[in-house]
């Protein structure tokens, strides 16, 4: 059985996907800049969105801090770089794939 645990790495600008600790994909991510920074910390998954529209491209995956998620984009420059309000953006068709991966309620940690 899956066990499915996601790893934000801010100093890589990478988002892990790990089953069972081991990690299965890795993608690049944007984050918050130096004003809104993405809060580091242990968080869930609360709830998903498919098209929530404006800046957050085709998919929202809410976390367990009110106000910040993990989403795509209308703004694909962007990923790679301190850009956000705090939230973790990716590309649009990468946020599809871990979207229809990972359910509500998995873990998700964000370190420096």
């Amino acid at each position: 059985m899956p066990n499915y645990r996601i790893i934000v790495d801010l100093s890589q600008r990478m988002l892990y996907l790990l089953d069972n600790n081991i990690v299965t994909r890795g993608f690049p991510v944007g984050i918050g800049t130096m004003l809104t920074v993405s809060p580091a910390g242990e968080y869930t998954i609360i709830n998903k969105q498919p098209k929530p529209g404006g800046p957050f491209g085709a998919f929202w995956m809410g976390l367990s801090k009110p106000h910040y998620g993990i989403h795509g984009t209308n703004d694909p420059s962007s990923i790679g770089h301190m850009v956000s309000h705090g939230c973790i953006r990716m590309y649009n068709e990468d946020v599809l794939a871990l979207a229809a991966i990972v359910p509500i309620g998995t873990r998700v940690t964000i370190r420096e």
